[in-house]
């Protein structure tokens, strides 16, 4: 574990100097902002697109592996709208603390972090996961929300906004350059290397600088959402994954250690957005993620043995 800690140990480094920074106000909110766009609209995109369209196609879907990571987040999603209900807390808040429960920094933390150090193999794995984060549960979040609060379901503006996510459109549009065979032109592909490479160092730093304006607020709930993200959620996955459905070893490794990373930072987006819990899925955000220092390197070193 110990070679592992100290192989993430840069990787949390440079969240840790974006905190600085931001806690100093060295790097301002409104800097926070314009560097988490970039990452978001083009180095992480550029990224993405170029892993998808360069991975073989079996390596970015397969069924026993979706429905094993579905099967254990929809058991962490389930045990988290009912531990709120329990508190009875309303539909909205049910629904956005079970989505909190389960959805991990794939994007901004996941993608650069498990890919290097887990080697090229495990792009395709970590990208499914990505998927069914951004599909499955964010329009399952978007529908509950909307019912709770309008008693109906608008389909057309939810389906608009996966339309302008860039998370989604690269991966598509990468699917369905790999589909159609299309050769990478050299410049293409260096292009894409060179943005893409922003992605890892941008998208830690701009991490660390969103956590250092967050505070620690409703820390009975957001200790709870925390656990349940950095133990319950990779516990319920590794049954699926090992015990259940015939995933690959290597593959289902990586699905673990990428339901052990912290709360992503899209969920209290999405939790500002609706006006629902923002300061218990901020907390959320920042326990998960300090603990995750110690969790993540645990995880990868359970897996890797």
């Amino acid at each position: 574990m110990w070679e592992i800690f100290l192989k993430t140990l840069p990787f949390f480094g440079l969240i840790a100097l974006g905190w600085g920074a931001g806690r100093a106000l060295f790097f301002p909110p409104e800097a926070t902002a314009w560097l988490t766009k970039f990452v978001f609209y083009f180095a992480l995109s550029a990224m993405l697109f170029r892993f998808t369209a360069t991975l073989p196609l079996e390596e970015l879907f397969d069924p026993a592996f979706f429905a094993a990571y579905l099967a254990g987040s929809i058991f962490v999603w389930v045990i988290g709208f009912a531990g709120a209900k329990a508190r009875a807390r309303p539909l909205a808040e049910a629904a956005m603390e079970a989505h909190t429960a389960m959805t991990g920094n794939t994007g901004f933390l996941g993608v650069p972090m498990l890919v290097v150090l887990l080697g090229p193999k495990a792009a395709g794995p970590v990208l499914m996961v990505l998927a069914a984060d951004m599909i499955v549960f964010s329009t399952l979040i978007t529908l509950l929300v909307t019912y709770a609060r309008h008693g109906r379901v608008a389909l057309a503006p939810l389906a608009l906004g996966l339309a302008k996510n860039p998370m989604i459109v690269s991966m598509l549009a990468g699917l369905a350059w790999a589909l159609l065979h299309l050769p990478m032109p050299g410049p293409l592909d260096e292009f894409m290397k060179i943005l893409g490479g922003a992605a890892t160092p941008g998208a830690l730093f701009a991490i660390g600088a969103s956590l250092a304006g967050r505070s620690a607020e409703k820390v009975g709930p957001a200790l709870w959402l925390s656990g349940a993200k950095l133990f319950l959620h990779p516990a319920a996955v590794a049954v699926a994954a090992l015990f259940i459905f015939p995933v690959e070893p290597f593959a289902a490794g990586v699905m673990i250690a990428a339901a052990a990373l912290p709360v992503a930072g899209n969920v209290y987006i999405l939790a500002a957005h609706f006006g629902v819990a923002p300061q218990r899925v901020s907390s959320a955000i920042l326990f998960s993620t300090a603990a995750s220092i110690l969790t993540i390197p645990a995880v990868i070193a359970w897996v890797h043995t």
